[in-house]
């Protein structure tokens, strides 16, 4: 059976052009020294690549029975079969060199399909497990939102974590962004990187790496990261990049998550953004109100019709669009209003940041600057422009860049959460009754009555309708001015201060 496995797994290579006819013996080679084997026989039968999750799990099932898996848990099978992979792969410099030549040749679009494509045959992005992932669209005020329930990111096995927290801790490589991640074997505690492969990017003058996330939330969910291990920071320097790597990939956006906590990333030690080839709620929301910002002619801007507090800028030339965005930020940095409740610093601690985006729009570059703030009080202890208290049955993490931009990422638990919530809903059951549902109560109790019947039928189309209007409160609490006349007269307050 192991035999016919290995043969699928070649086979696999074949068909999707990892490998050729001429790597064959090399690449079965490389599998038995993986396995430990020292015997082969290739079967008769003809093979069959099509289930590339099914031949993995046959190979990797052998090395358990053989030992070679130091526990059987998904971790480490993970781990493993990374490796497995990683005998089909093309060496680093022969990636980057094929993926610039099909930019020079053909486009910039040719050589990121090459590179997506690969991620994905590499197995490096786990297609069958993004398939898992639930999605759908709840139309708000401010356009469609997108809402998906993340269950394409493993949860690690218990005795993996305790496992983890025994290890001595590494400093190779220093984090999950770091160049030095390209083939990593991995360990317990960092994601094996056997089948990793970066391309390397110039970026106002400086090395950076493009890679695609083995999650991808959005299509060609993409991470561009600085070559040099060094902390988030938003500055002019900032939208030069954002600017300069949309120009050399016009089908791309690319943002950036603040440089602070709450409303920062999940990775504040290691400067990087996100990007992709996807057209977000946020991109399509139109301006409400035009600003003129005196000496900058060729800049239109304008408030974007959005629950969080968003400038955006638009040119033909991308100087301009950095030096009103230098202007607007270090305006912000040192705002206070505190009719607003906006502090720019309090204690010795700065508040103020902003979540940039740039991208491409037919003949114009466009610089949207989201204005942040995370101050914390005894009533919201996890930030006031943060999701509040009654919301985090849904959400209660950090509303980062994909969030802002129309994108919920919520908890895998809501999945099975929400289809016994569907049925208690049904049957009429208390839901308080249920410590995994308590939760929800309140939530179910305010929004039933505007349904005149919920049956088994609609149920769960009815939850996902309602999810979708709570991410909606998500992010206009996360907005520092309100969508009311009140908070954009205070928003206009600010923009005059730039003026």
């Amino acid at each position: 059976m192991v035999y016919k496995a290995v043969k699928n797994l070649v086979q696999y290579g074949l068909d999707t052009g990892l490998i050729k006819e001429r790597d064959k013996n090399y690449a079965v080679n490389q599998i038995l020294s993986v396995l430990e084997m020292d015997e082969y026989q290739e079967p008769q039968e003809e093979a069959d690549s099509a289930d590339l999750e099914g031949i993995l799990k046959e190979l990797l099932d052998y090395a358990q029975s053989a030992g070679l898996l130091k526990e059987d848990s998904i971790v480490y099978r993970d781990l493993f079969d990374t490796k497995l992979m990683n005998c089909l792969m093309p060496r680093p410099s022969e990636v980057a060199e094929k993926f610039w030549q099909l930019y020079k040749g053909e486009s910039s679009k040719a050589a990121t399909d090459y590179y997506y494509k690969l991620s994905q045959d590499s197995d490096y992005i786990r297609r069958y497990r993004i398939k898992k992932d639930v999605r759908w669209v709840t139309s708000t005020k401010y356009g469609d939102l997108d809402i998906t329930i993340n269950l394409s990111k493993p949860e690690k096995d218990p005795k993996a974590i305790a496992a983890a927290k025994l290890m001595k801790q590494s400093g190779y490589p220093k984090c999950q962004l770091c160049m030095e991640n390209e083939g990593y074997a991995g360990r317990a505690n960092h994601p094996a990187r056997n089948n990793h492969r970066i391309i390397p990017l110039t970026m106002n003058g400086s090395l950076w790496g493009f890679q695609y996330s083995p999650y991808v939330y959005y299509n060609e969910h993409c991470i561009v990261f600085n070559g040099q291990h060094v902390p988030m920071k938003i500055e002019k320097a900032t939208f030069v990049k954002l600017l300069d790597f949309v120009k050399q990939f016009p089908h791309y956006f690319l943002g950036s998550n603040a440089d602070l906590p709450i409303v920062g990333g999940s990775i504040l030690t290691h400067d990087h953004f996100q990007g992709g080839n996807y057209t977000f709620a946020m991109a399509k929301a139109p301006i409400e109100e035009n600003i003129t910002f005196p000496g900058f002619p060729q800049v239109e801007a304008g408030i974007v019709k959005w629950p969080m507090s968003v400038i955006r800028t638009r040119s033909r030339e991308i100087k301009p669009l950095v030096e009103l965005g230098d202007k607007i930020l270090k305006a912000w940095r040192d705002y206070t209003d505190e009719q607003a409740f906006i502090f720019a610093c309090t204690e010795g601690e700065p508040h103020n940041t902003i979540t940039p985006i740039a991208r491409k729009n037919g003949q114009f570059y466009e610089l949207d600057l989201v204005l942040r703030n995370n101050i914390t009080t005894e009533e919201f202890p996890l930030g006031v422009y943060h999701p509040h208290q009654n919301l985090h049955h849904i959400k209660k993490e950090n509303i980062g860049l994909i969030e802002v931009m129309g994108l919920a990422v919520l908890p895998s638990r809501l999945k099975e959460e929400l289809s016994l919530l569907g049925q208690y809903i049904i049957e009429k059951k208390d839901i308080r009754s249920n410590p995994d549902l308590e939760k929800h109560s309140h939530w179910v109790e305010e929004f039933l009555p505007k349904y005149e019947a919920v049956t088994e039928e609609n149920v769960d189309e009815i939850l996902k309708e309602e999810v979708g209007l709570v991410f909606e409160k998500v992010l206009e609490d996360a907005g520092v001015y309100k969508c009311t006349p009140k908070g954009r007269q205070a928003f206009k307050r600010f923009i005059e201060s730039v003026k």
